[in-house]
């Protein structure tokens, strides 16, 4: 009987490791979806939730009776606030309620519970082994749940649970742990007790069915409230969040709360983006486009009849899937990603490059704004290089490049690390009317900067449909006038030296 008991002690640690590592990923993943800066939010959670085991292990020692019992308690207070960890930031971030100081305040009290339970449990189980077996069994059962706590979350939990639902089976794991507790040392829990533990169990578990059957909609109307037209669709992958709203016949389509294109004027960005450099390459048959998995700019790149093959490398197949599938983006990108010409690759943009074997006419960069360091390096030096060695000595290279104004320094900073890959470059602009101004950047070889500029203000886009662009446009897309909001300060971004997330987060955005 002692080994059995000792077991289901061990097999306890070992559901609470796993729950308690996937309790930290998912807070991680909540910092970074709602604060930003994943590295950084990662790194801090991490970290705080390990000294806040810490300081629960302190606080162990000043449990002195009835270890098993407290325990338990334990076990029911974690199932709760795990379980509505998620959907607690979700509601308070609905009402203003400053997310990043929830997720925190969630991860110090979960660290603490969760620093509470190894020393209690190692204390309960010195009755059933010696202390060189029993230290060593209870803390190796704890690593091991850690171990498949980061598998399931990365494999399982974010992509099928999503950051909702994944802490509700986080508070039935721990709610499983007290209840077979129960079970097993039901005899050696006091008889005034067990009534008290059998109504709280009932509780606790009516809780977390009721949470799991409400989640949706509560979660539905707190992302409701902080957009100002109807969701249409709300999806979470294992890389973002994805909402498109709607207002009368008009979508907006967001990543991570961030617009990334609207239906009245997403025209005004992806032309720019793609035709000028289009242009300037003359004939594109093998065309490269990183990012821009809703497929506008690749309808775009259709519009050329001489292209043989297209390749869309997008990291996400959630919102590549969307555009092939999803009836509103699908009529926007002219159901581009469904065309034969199309190759579709889900897989990170660097690596896909860096892999890559083929040459291209042109290569398209329509990637998230370097908000964060993983973003960061698909604007580095060592990028662009490799982007140069798969284009074509005549061929074209264009990059989304955020906001000259509202981010100006980063704006800078992009066009010199593209100088120092070896292109001669021009940057452009335009006022995407739900977005402000934004910019690009495009890159050739063997011409110089004044040649560049002379192609491109002499375009013709005679033999192309297009909603906006047109000669008029060239003017006022390369005219930016003196040198109002930038420094010329910035250096250049490479891997080992990420400046420009830094520049993009310090920029000017409360004028945005």
């Amino acid at each position: 009987m002692k080994t059995i008991k000792s077991n289901v002690l061990k097999l306890a640690l070992f559901a609470t490791g796993f729950s308690g590592i996937v309790a930290e990923y998912n807070l991680s993943t909540l910092a970074s979806y709602f604060i930003g800066d994943s590295v950084f939010q990662w790194t801090m959670i991490v970290s705080v939730m390990l000294f806040s085991m810490g300081l629960g292990s302190r606080f162990s020692k000043n449990i002195k009776h009835k270890l098993l019992l407290k325990f338990i308690y334990i076990e029911y207070l974690l199932s709760f606030l795990i379980a509505f960890s998620s959907l607690s930031v979700f509601v308070l971030y609905s009402y203003s309620v400053h997310s990043g100081i929830i997720i925190y305040i969630f991860s110090i009290v979960i660290g603490i519970l969760i620093g509470m339970e190894i020393p209690i449990v190692i204390r309960i189980n010195k009755n059933f082994e010696s202390l060189r077996i029993n230290v060593s069994s209870v803390i190796e059962k704890d690593y091991y749940g850690s171990l498949l706590g980061g598998i399931f979350f990365a494999f399982v939990g974010l992509p099928f649970f999503g950051i909702i639902y994944t802490p509700f089976i986080l508070g039935i794991v721990n709610f499983s742990v007290a209840i077979l507790l129960l079970i097993i040392l039901w005899k050696e829990i006091h008889k005034k007790i067990r009534t008290s533990l059998i109504s709280l169990s009932v509780f606790i578990f009516i809780i977390l069915i009721f949470g799991i059957f409400v989640t949706k909609p509560i979660t539905l109307h707190g992302e409701q409230k902080r957009y100002k037209d109807k969701i249409i669709l709300s999806e979470q992958s294992k890389y973002q969040k994805i909402v498109i709203t709607e207002w009368r016949n008009e979508h907006w389509l967001y990543i991570n709360n961030k617009q990334q294109l609207c239906t009245i004027d997403e025209a005004m960005y992806h032309e720019p983006l793609v035709h000028p450099a289009a242009k300037l390459s003359g004939v594109i048959k093998n065309v490269l486009i990183l990012g821009g998995g809703d497929g506008c700019a690749l309808r775009e790149v259709l519009k050329y009849k001489d292209t043989k093959k297209i390749v869309l490398t997008d990291l996400d197949p959630l919102i590549t899937d969307l555009a092939k599938n999803n009836k509103i983006i699908k009529k926007l990108n002219n159901n581009s990603l469904n065309n034969k010409k199309v190759r579709i690759v889900n897989r990170d943009a660097f690596k896909f490059v860096e892999d890559d074997s083929l040459f291209y006419d042109l290569i398209i960069i329509d990637l998230p704004d370097p908000s964060s360091i993983e973003l960061n390096k698909l604007y580095t030096q060592e990028f662009y290089m490799l982007c140069k060695h798969r284009l074509c000595k005549t061929g074209t290279i264009v990059t989304q490049a955020g906001s000259p104004y509202f981010a100006g320094r980063a704006f800078e900073c992009i066009e010199k690390t593209m100088k120092a890959s070896g292109f001669s470059t021009l940057a452009i602009h335009n006022n995407v009317v739900t977005m402000g101004e934004w910019g690009w950047i495009i890159g050739k070889q063997e011409i110089s900067q004044n040649e560049l500029k002379n192609r491109f203000i002499n375009i013709k886009f005679d033999n192309i449909e297009t909603k906006w662009i047109n000669e008029e446009a060239l003017l006022s897309l390369s005219s930016f006038g003196k040198n109002f909001f930038n420094s010329d300060t910035a250096e250049v971004n490479k891997i080992h030296n990420p400046v420009l997330y830094k520049y993009y987060t310090k920029g000017n955005w409360d004028l945005y």
